[in-house]
């Protein structure tokens, strides 16, 4: 069964082009290692809640955006086997991110409804 991989973070409005580079040239890695898709999403229409909000997960600035990301693997074993794989790769061990990654909110899910793969 699929698995995903969702990140939500907050990055500066000014870095989405610098986020963008970097999703590109990451994206590839995720791949070679199984993944089955990488969905990158820039938020356009994130409401503010009155509790709660992705805004506040976050920790989001007036000048940062919220960006919402999944990597779709085919099981959890390819994941969890790809991961410290991954991270030996330049494209990610080189990487400077462009946003404060200790407020970026990840996690792995097992779907419950639905085929994330299509």
């Amino acid at each position: 069964m699929a698995y995903v991989d969702g990140f939500i973070a907050a990055v500066p409005t000014a870095n989405k082009e610098a986020y963008l580079k970097i999703a590109k040239e990451t994206a590839p890695v995720f791949k070679k290692y199984g993944a089955l898709s990488v969905v990158e999403c820039w938020g356009d229409d994130v409401p503010e809640g009155k509790v709660n909000s992705m805004h506040t997960a976050v920790m989001r600035k007036p000048d940062e955006s919220v960006v919402f990301s999944w990597v779709v693997w085919p099981s959890r074993a390819v994941r969890d086997e790809a991961w410290p794989k991954m991270m030996g790769e330049a494209a990610m061990a080189d990487m400077t991110m462009p946003f404060d990654g200790q407020r970026m909110i990840h996690g792995g899910f097992e779907p419950i409804l639905g085929d994330p793969a299509g």
